[in-house]
Formats: structure tokens, sequence, C-alpha cells
């Protein structure tokens, strides 16, 4: 999953919603150097991507990709099911994704002293352009794809890949609806665990 959907799937504790956003800049045992709800959104992050890369319903939608993508079709995936969410974001919160994306940038300019240099470089860009926002619309995965295959230095061709998200819409919508449930029940599961 991308952004907006490990952000959604951490709660309503803000800093176990930044730990789960900038986990994937932190490796091995570095995130014991963090506060205990930071450690615990990380720790949420690695438990939801674990279960989504081993998942049928989500590997059946890498598949369709993985021949022009290869190992990048993980990731088109992730942002193609964080479309979804945005998309359909009134079927699973009562609150408009407009406010809930300014509450969580707000969290992030409120509990600088915790972010990774990483997230902190990136923060800028995300906000200005709204990129939690921008998954509404075909048009803003492009251009989050575009600008992810930029930094592959266009090796991935991920800039390419809302073609096959428009020759599949309906499927992967179908994959990402029956997916997005069963991952909701994990990630809840592992919250009371934590």
């Amino acid at each position: 999953m991308n952004f907006l959907a490990h952000i959604y799937l951490s709660g309503d504790n803000d800093l176990i919603k930044i730990g789960n956003f900038m986990a994937d800049g932190i490796r091995g045992k570095h995130f014991e150097s963090y506060p205990l709800e930071i450690q615990k959104g990380i720790i949420l992050h690695r438990s939801i991507d674990t279960f989504t890369d081993a998942h049928p319903i989500f590997r059946k939608s890498t598949k369709k990709l993985h021949e022009k993508y290869h190992h990048y079709a993980g990731v088109i995936v992730d942002v193609f099911y964080d479309h979804f969410l945005a998309k359909n974001w009134n079927t699973y919160s009562d609150e408009e994704l407009d406010h809930f994306v300014a509450r969580f940038y707000q969290s992030l300019h409120d509990n600088t002293t915790v972010l990774s240099e990483r997230t902190i470089g990136m923060m800028p860009y995300m906000i200005e352009q709204n990129w939690l926002v921008s998954y509404q619309t075909v048009d803003g995965i492009n251009q989050i794809l575009t600008q992810m295959d930029q930094r592959t230095k266009n090796e991935s061709k991920m800039r390419f890949a809302t073609n096959e998200l428009s020759d599949y819409y309906a499927e992967f919508e179908d994959h990402f609806s029956e997916f997005f449930e069963e991952l909701i029940t994990h990630s809840n599961t592992k919250i009371t665990t934590l």
C-alpha cells in the first residue's frame, strides 16, 4: 500500500500515523531510536507490507503488470490501490478526504522533531502538490508515477502504467475492494497487539 492507505490504516493516533507514513525510509532496527508511538507505526507499516505482498489478490493485480514493469509491478499496484481508496474514500471514512489530509499535514508540522530527514525533505513537495488528495484522479496518479519514474532514471517505465490502469480499471478496483476489507481487519488486529 502507498502513503494514503498506510495513514488511514493507523487509527486515530497521530504519532502512529507518522511512523507508518515514514517507515519506508527507516531500515532495520534504526526505528528503535524513535519515540514508542512512532515505533508502533513503523512496526504496523512493516506488518501491512508483509500481509499485502503475500496476499493472493494483491499478487493477482501485480501479475497483470509484471511482464512490462517487472519488480516495479508491486510499487505500481500500491499506488493504484491508493487511487481506489481516495476515489472511494466515503466508503471507508465519515470524514472528508480533504479534511483528513489537512489534519495529517498539520500533524507533520506539529511533530517535526520526530520526523526523519527524508520526511522533512519530502514534506514541502507533498503538501504543495497535495499528493494524498491528488490520488483521487487518474491524472493525479499519472503525475505521482511519473515523479517516481524520474527517481529511477526512467528505468521503471512507471510513467506509462496508467495505460494499464485504464485498460483494467474495473478489475483493479474489484481487487482493491476485496483485498482492502481484509487489510483493514489485519491492521486493526495488529494495532491491538502493539
